[in-house]
C-alpha cells in the first residue's frame, strides 16, 4: 500500500482541530454518563442501558449491544448485574421462543426517570443550535467518518 502525500501544514492543523472536537466531546460524554451514574449507584454502561431501554423499549442483547456498541459477552455482564439488582427482566419473546429482550422492571423505569441530565440530551439541545443544513451536513460527515473507521476496524481484525 502506498503512503498518502504528505498534508500542509494549514490542513494538519484543520485535522488536528478536528480530533481535538472529536475527542472532547468523547471524553466529556464518557466523564458526565460517568459522574451521574455514580450518582445513580450505577455504572456508566448500566445508566446507558437504563437510558436506551427507557427510550425504546425492550431490545434483544444482540440489539442491545448494537446500540451501545460493546460485544455481546460484555452486555451480557452487564445485563448480569443489572438484573441481579432489580432494574431489569430477561423476558422471552413470543414471537420466538429463541429470543431474549432485556426490559425494564418498575424500579428501573423509576431510576431512568430520575435521571435525567445525560449527555445525550446535551448534545441534542447543543445540536439544536445548528441550522438543519448544517445537521444534515454533519450527520453526513460523521456518517463518512464512522463508515472508514469501521472499514479500518474491520480490516485490522482481518490482518491480525
Amino acid at each position: 500500500m502506498s503512503r498518502p502525500e504528505p498534508l500542509s501544514p494549514e490542513v494538519n492543523a484543520a485535522v488536528d482541530a478536528i480530533l481535538e472536537a472529536i475527542l472532547y466531546l468523547y471524553t466529556e460524554s464518557r466523564r458526565i454518563t460517568k459522574e451521574v451514574a455514580k450518582r445513580a449507584s450505577l455504572t456508566g454502561p448500566q445508566l446507558t442501558v437504563v437510558k436506551i431501554l427507557e427510550q425504546i423499549g425492550d431490545l434483544s442483547l444482540s440489539e442491545l449491544s448494537d446500540r451501545i456498541r460493546a460485544q455481546n459477552s460484555t452486555v451480557t455482564g452487564i445485563i448480569d448485574r443489572m438484573e441481579r439488582e432489580g432494574l431489569v427482566d430477561r423476558v422471552r419473546s413470543t414471537e420466538d421462543r429463541r429470543v431474549v429482550r432485556i426490559r425494564l422492571t418498575k424500579k428501573g423505569f423509576a431510576l431512568a426517570r430520575e435521571v435525567s441530565v445525560e449527555p445525550m440530551e446535551m448534545f441534542r439541545a447543543a445540536l439544536d443550535e445548528l441550522s438543519g443544513i448544517e445537521q444534515r451536513d454533519l450527520l453526513t460527515i460523521l456518517t463518512k467518518l464512522a463508515k472508514r473507521v469501521q472499514m479500518m476496524v474491520h480490516d485490522g481484525r482481518k490482518e491480525t
